[in-house]
């Protein structure tokens, strides 16, 4: 799939927390020109920003405030420009995670709590499908039995925006269960998101992102 769309430029950001160069290679198979960096500007003006995430929600949250990354989120999303969240880069969207008891403020994109797995076995870690409605722009050309790869230990397990304008588009919302259910993927304007890792999904996960980058 590389080199079908090689006009579309895209960035990952680097703010010390995520598989960046996992991240590049996947967004490159699927055919976009690739830049990593933490540079502000150079973020702004790209087709479309990847926010990767590894690690604890509130470690995340510090290092994308450092790095502007938080203004920088909201500043593209404000004018209409493409973010997609990648697991932890996905979790800090919502308003608060709690870890180990103590809360954390996220972007507050989303409202609500990213909190610990109701599973017998944390960490998620592997291979599991997810259920995507039918006008999901995400999945389109991927089958329902489709696998994605997870490892994580924290997830959404509710959601709780409301769409209270009859003009707005309600948003696409995507889930898998281990345990019990949580958001697995969501897709709102120009924010998307998984909790999944399309960077380590194959050939489903190029195809994601193909699906991303036609977006933009």
């Amino acid at each position: 799939m590389s080199g079908t769309l090689p006009s579309k430029r895209t960035v990952v950001l680097d703010y010390g927390f995520g598989n960046v160069r996992s991240a590049q290679r996947a967004l490159e198979r699927a055919g976009a020109q690739v830049e990593i960096t933490g540079d502000y500007d150079t973020a702004m003006a790209a087709d479309g920003l990847l926010v990767p995430g590894v690690g604890a929600f509130a470690a995340c949250m510090t290092g994308l405030r450092e790095a502007r990354g938080d203004w920088l989120v909201g500043r593209r999303l404000a004018g209409g420009r493409p973010v997609l969240g990648i697991c932890v880069g996905m979790q800090i969207l919502f308003a608060r995670g709690v870890e180990h008891g103590a809360e954390s403020a996220g972007l507050d994109e989303w409202p609500g709590t990213v909190g610990p797995l109701r599973a017998d076995v944390v960490p998620h870690m592997g291979w599991n499908t997810v259920d995507a409605p039918a006008d999901s722009r995400l999945f389109r050309g991927l089958p329902d039995d489709t696998r994605y790869y997870f490892v994580h230990s924290y997830a959404a397990h509710d959601w709780e925006l409301e769409v209270t304008h009859a003009a707005m588009r309600a948003p696409t919302v995507s889930w898998t269960t281990h345990g019990s259910p949580f958001v697995a993927a969501v897709e709102n304007g120009p924010l998307w998101a998984t909790q999944f890792h399309p960077e380590k999904s194959g050939d489903a996960g190029a195809q994601l992102l193909t699906n991303w980058i036609e977006t933009l």
